[in-house]
């Protein structure tokens, strides 16, 4: 059995392999009959409008062919990224952002054929570690109860909704605290030095 490598590319190095990611999305979505081609451009928007984000990452899992992908960008510290947040964002993460310590992961793609079943979670963890982030973020559509109860098993954190006007009508944000469990914050939400990111 072929081992699963994970690799950093750049972002030119994704602009490259758009055509070949969004491939494998096709592939390792659920989609209706008929529903392929939407799914695919949106896919290639999504990666497109975040290549051009500073700092964007993008992370790939191959063996003999791409068996999945995760990538994303730091949350920027004036905090847009919780725009539409539903009540009052919690201190401790309204802190880790400002201070630059909160990178949003917006896509976890695993080929359903992949023979390692914990690659999504491998993909998350060493994108994180790769951009020495405190905290995780992403927001899930609501209706997508599936990817909502991957995360949440992957320990992800609900903190509640957010409401853009474009997109889904609701989406649940969430975010996996990568700091020490202490005593005193015994969620991880708390920023450690050792993992500021350099600007």
């Amino acid at each position: 059995m072929e081992t699963v490598r994970l690799r950093r590319l750049n972002r030119w190095q994704a602009e490259g392999l758009r055509e070949d990611l969004a491939d494998l999305y096709v592939e390792s979505s659920q989609a209706e009959s008929g529903e392929e081609y939407r799914g695919r451009e949106a896919f290639l928007r999504r990666l497109t409008g975040d290549i051009r984000r500073p700092g964007f990452a993008l992370l790939i899992a191959e063996d003999t062919a791409f068996a999945g992908c995760a990538f994303g960008f730091p949350v920027r510290r004036e905090g847009t990224w919780w725009r539409g947040f539903d009540g009052t964002l919690p201190q401790s993460i309204e802190q880790l952002t400002v201070s630059g310590h909160v990178f949003a992961i917006t896509e976890i793609v695993v080929h359903p054929h992949a023979q390692n079943q914990d690659l999504a979670r491998r993909l998350q963890q060493r994108l994180l570690a790769d951009q020495h982030a405190s905290l995780g973020a992403t927001l899930v559509d609501q209706a997508d109860s599936a990817s909502l109860a991957a995360f949440l098993f992957w320990g992800w954190q609900d903190i509640g909704e957010v409401r853009r006007p474009s997109g889904p009508a609701v989406l649940r944000a969430l975010v996996l605290p990568l700091g020490p469990r202490t005593a005193a914050r015994p969620d991880g939400l708390g920023h450690d030095n050792r993992t500021q990111r350099h600007d």
